[in-house]
């Protein structure tokens, strides 16, 4: 609901909040009495499919573009899991697992949730003792392995260990599917040794992320595993994921990736959030999690973590028994230099009344 607080002035809430880029806009402006084919056959969705092949050296992916990030992984597990008695390996803090209202189990899957540290990341270690537990004809079977490239936690999987879970998954006749919300943070961030390249040849799928990096809506979805795309479009159709106008998306992301638009937006999410967590690292407050990417995670003092939600609409992701709340703070391709001296400023001015208050109190 609408909060009424400056939220609308200044919001950290999340990354996909805004419009879109100025160039996407004018992109869409451009073809707005041009005729196209239909259902997602066009011309601008063929030539951006085709540019995503080339950057992630796959001639012969299956490339979709689809509406947004639940009905991609909806779409995508479900192609992964032909029979309904196969189930899906998650993080507990996984966004199928989390925030998608039980699509998955709507669709007929079960999803097996693994619990993970604040890094957020799955690892064959961790899947192992799970996988062996199903080892019956009465238990589902586990057939695919479900991540985020960033984590729910703005995390990255390096390449060394998105080739151990591929290594692992192969071995044991596992899928990998990569959910790319927010891949173009996960690609740009300072730490990452990932490329398109890598998630093609190590997965079974993956999709490129445009909600939340600076579209108006749009994901792409890459399946690299011919058996799994043979009857693509028509679960796409029958899922209700068919969109009549799919050139919209294709076109915007034919415009993001033409001249790198798409791996900017990206970058620069990630540099605002690295000079607001220098921010609150001067204000002498401690992170829930280790900062990688856009997604900033800032513990707080209840009254504190409640003002900042209050103030900027972030997230709380998580109440520590200590009384600390962990707060998200997320940047985007819109976030201004002003925003981010209002955000900076607020953790200095909360230093300063602490010391005023402890001084006084004194």
């Amino acid at each position: 609901m609408y909060s009424g607080t400056n939220v609308d002035k200044y919001s950290f809430r999340n990354d996909y909040s805004e419009s879109a880029h100025p160039k996407i806009i004018e992109k869409l402006l451009s073809l707005a009495y041009e005729t196209n084919t239909p259902y997602g056959m066009d011309r601008h969705s063929e030539a951006a499919a085709n540019m995503i092949r080339e950057l992630c050296d796959a001639p012969k992916a299956e490339v979709a573009f689809t509406a947004g990030g639940t009905a991609t992984n909806v779409l995508a597990i479900s192609a992964f899991l032909r029979n309904s008695y196969e189930a899906v390996i998650c993080a507990d803090t996984g966004h199928i697992n989390v925030h998608e209202t039980g699509s998955i189990e709507y669709a007929g899957r079960k999803t097996i949730c693994i619990p993970v540290g604040v890094d957020g990341k799955l690892s064959p270690e961790l899947i192992d003792p799970v996988f062996k537990g199903f080892e019956s004809e009465h238990m589902v079977v586990p057939k695919l392995v479900y991540i985020s490239q960033s984590t729910e936690l703005g995390t990255i999987y390096s390449k060394a260990e998105l080739t151990a879970l591929s290594e692992y998954c192969r071995a044991n006749g596992l899928k990998l599917f990569v959910d790319g919300a927010r891949l173009a943070s996960a690609l740009m961030a300072k730490c990452n040794d990932v490329t398109l390249k890598d998630l093609a040849a190590l997965t079974d799928g993956f999709y490129l992320g445009g909600t939340k990096n600076g579209l108006l809506f749009g994901e792409a979805l890459v399946l690299t595993d011919e058996t799994v795309a043979d009857h693509l479009r028509w679960l796409i159709k029958q899922r209700g994921f068919m969109l009549a106008k799919g050139f919209v998306v294709g076109a915007m992301f034919e415009e993001a990736l033409r001249d790198g638009l798409y791996f900017e937006m990206g970058k620069y999410s990630n540099e605002c959030a690295e000079k607001i967590v220098e921010a609150i690292k001067q204000a002498g407050f401690d992170l829930y999690c280790p900062f990688q990417t856009n997604q900033i995670f800032v513990l707080l003092p209840e009254e504190l973590g409640q003002e900042l939600s209050d103030t900027y609409g972030c997230f709380i992701q998580a109440r520590l028994p200590d009384g600390r709340w962990a707060v998200r703070i997320v940047t985007s391709c819109a976030t201004t230099e002003d925003a981010i001296a209002d955000l900076s400023a607020w953790f200095i001015k909360k230093v300063c009344a602490g010391i005023v208050k402890n001084y006084m109190g004194k």
